[in-house]
């Protein structure tokens, strides 16, 4: 009876001890793998170049989305953008305390270059039918000339951090280094057949359906169960100033801003005084130039269409009869054809250059007619314009009094005798501030 006793109050023990074992592993899993319960999913939308604004902007809604405790979904359409911006972005979404789902869409959208990097960053890729990633190979940029061996170590640190983005989320390291190396681009079916990407959804709902139940890992090493039975969808869009600066960031706007200077500018040169122009354009530089450096525009296009607004100018003020004009048309088209020629996914559009140049030549053909034109004008104003008109003797001459003419004084002298208060005169030649008239008798008509 003793033995069974002690069995029986050991077996007791045992179940106590595999109680608290539950327990303790019970807690462990739960403060390993919390599950997200939460109604709100923040939508971000990227559309266009990479660019500070972009950062900022998604720096403000992954921030919001950890605040609210929110799941963040970024749709994004690229062909790519700076490597600082690139780069800030990346870190962002693996250090966010939230799960980020990067969703390409909609269809024919893209994740090009810089695009291809932010998207394998995102704790879940995901891509609408129709869509495209890769392209990342590294480009110079502002005009750079560098050497092979130094380009050879640009792609070569590229291509490792695409695998340590790779390796980091568990996708292909060897696809997403080729997209690098090789510039491989992939469709859809392909980046997930290949395990870039994790899901295919044709809508963001579908996207919300299939991302239930997934597990991320966040950066500090704690597992996350996505729950998205329940939902509220956030949209989160760009304020208006990151949205005016990424708008004066696109490659095509600065282009147009350039021209509305140089025209403006130049037209308040020709014509002091106007005004409007002058500040449309002053503006429109400064934003150009703000835009210029934020997309590291090659220096050796600036200086062409900065020597093109020379030429311009000097056009109006010695009237080379369009020589200064075609040279300075020429100048705009080569600044303007390698303003952004080291960055392939920044670039200005061909039809784009074309109309500005045709329309740049319209507006100086017209604005040197108007200058000739003032200049000949010129010739004919003042005191010399009065030489073969009459006038009226307001007192008599003999030889000196005065004519009014066109309805103003005049002092006069008479080259042929004395002439009456009240006759018409002809007036000479202008010496100074005295007209020299004669009799307007019916000879001299």
């Amino acid at each position: 009876m003793h033995f069974l006793s002690i069995l029986e109050y050991n077996l007791v023990d045992m179940k106590r001890l595999e109680f608290l074992f539950l327990i303790l592993f019970f807690f462990i899993i739960i403060e390993g793998r919390a599950i997200v319960f939460s109604s709100n999913i923040e939508v971000l939308r990227v559309e266009g170049i990479v660019v500070p604004a972009v950062t900022d902007y998604i720096e403000r809604g992954i921030t919001k989305a950890e605040k609210d405790n929110s799941l963040c979904v970024i749709e994004l359409n690229t062909p790519g953008g700076l490597l600082n911006s690139t780069d800030k972005i990346v870190k962002r979404i693996v250090n966010s305390k939230v799960p980020v789902v990067v969703y390409v869409y909609p269809k024919t959208a893209w994740a090009a270059s810089a695009g291809a990097f932010i998207t394998l960053s995102a704790h879940i890729a995901a891509m609408t039918p129709g869509t495209t990633i890769g392209a990342a190979h590294p480009v110079t940029t502002g005009g750079e000339k560098i050497s092979k061996e130094h380009m050879k170590k640009i792609v070569n640190f590229s291509a490792k951090w695409m695998e340590t983005i790779a390796k980091e989320r568990g996708r292909n390291i060897k696809e997403a280094r080729l997209a690098v190396t090789e510039s491989k681009s992939f469709r859809d079916d392909e980046a997930l057949r290949c395990n870039l990407i994790d899901i295919q959804a044709k809508n963001l709902k579908q996207l919300i359906s299939l991302i239930n139940g997934k597990k991320v890992t966040l950066s500090n090493g704690k597992e996350i169960i996505i729950d998205t039975k329940q939902y509220k969808i956030i949209k989160n869009d760009m304020n208006s100033i990151e949205h005016f600066l990424q708008i004066i960031s696109n490659p095509n706007i600065v282009y147009v801003l350039l021209t509305l200077a140089i025209i403006g500018l130049i037209t308040e040169v020709s014509h002091p005084g106007v005004i409007f122009p002058g500040v449309v354009g002053g503006i429109s530089l400064f934003l150009a130039f703000y835009s210029l450096g934020v997309l590291n525009a090659y220096w050796g296009g600036i200086a062409l269409i900065l020597l093109a607004t020379l030429f311009f100018m000097a056009e109006i003020f010695t009237v080379s009869f369009g020589l200064l004009t075609a040279g300075g048309i020429i100048s705009l088209v080569m600044g303007s054809l390698v303003l952004f020629s080291h960055t392939p996914e920044i670039k200005i559009n061909l039809s784009l250059v074309i109309g500005v140049s045709i329309v740049i030549t319209a507006f100086f053909i017209l604005l040197i007619g108007i200058v000739i034109k003032d200049r000949k004008r010129k010739k004919t104003a003042g005191a010399e314009s009065m030489v073969g008109k009459t006038a009226i003797t307001k007192t008599s001459l003999n030889p000196k009094g005065t004519v009014l003419i066109e309805g103003e004084l005049w002092y006069a002298i008479s080259i042929n005798g004395e002439i009456k208060a009240g006759e018409e005169v002809v007036v000479k030649k202008v010496k100074g501030l005295n007209l020299w008239v004669t009799k307007n008798n019916k000879e001299e008509k």
